[in-house]
């Protein structure tokens, strides 16, 4: 039986098969430490909850739980201040692997602008319609003299007139100017009713320097 076996070893065959299966099992074996090695294989940290923070201040929390971020996005919030974290992903409180880059968004450092649409002639609420569909938050409606009633005169901005197609910050105070359907009196222009109340003798005496 043993020289059975010693005569099976040495046929090269077998010999070279054995060979291969251990090569094999070796290369496999090398392969899974690597991969466990490569992907830290059941260590995990916790994406820290920096929203609401600037990034020079998030920077330390994310260096102390080995991880890397990247900033790939701005937008406008009013939820936190310019230059503040908005957004992460991976999720805060996601268990990732140690050196994953957590990809964050941050608030626009300047508000975002819209262009003042055409109001003149429109009615007020087509035009106080029309500010909020550009995103304009804070619009105040203020009635002016003027001989039709409820249209739009205008769009101000401290005082001043917006013209058509000029770019505002979403966020600036814009006081809508309504037409209150009562024209302006002047102090030279006499109406109707401010005859009626004058003496009579000052009619009469009108009258007569005019012949």
């Amino acid at each position: 039986m043993n020289n059975f076996f010693v005569k099976l070893i040495k046929n090269p065959y077998v010999l070279n098969l054995l060979l291969a299966v251990v090569v094999t099992c070796g290369l496999i074996y090398g392969a899974l430490k690597w991969l466990d090695h490569y992907t830290r294989h059941n260590e995990a940290v916790v994406v820290p909850d920096v929203k609401g923070l600037k990034i020079e201040e998030a920077a330390e929390f994310f260096k102390n739980n080995n991880l890397r971020y990247n900033v790939i996005d701005s937008v406008f919030s009013k939820d936190v201040e310019p230059g503040a974290i908005v957004e992460l992903s991976p999720l805060a409180g996601s268990k990732v692997k140690e050196g994953r880059i957590v990809f964050i968004t941050v608030n626009a450092l300047t508000s975002q602008m819209a262009t003042i649409p055409e109001v003149e002639d429109l009615s007020f609420r087509q035009a106080y319609a029309l500010l909020k569909a550009r995103g304009f938050e804070n619009v105040e409606i203020e009635y002016v003299p003027g001989d039709f009633k409820d249209l739009a005169v205008s769009v101000d901005l401290r005082g001043r007139a917006l013209a058509k197609g000029e770019h505002v910050p979403l966020t600036a105070p814009l006081v809508l100017k309504v037409s209150s359907g009562e024209a302006e009196m002047h102090p030279d222009s006499l109406s109707i009713d401010s005859l009626s109340t004058m003496p009579i003798e000052s009619l009469d005496s009108e009258e007569e320097n005019w012949f």
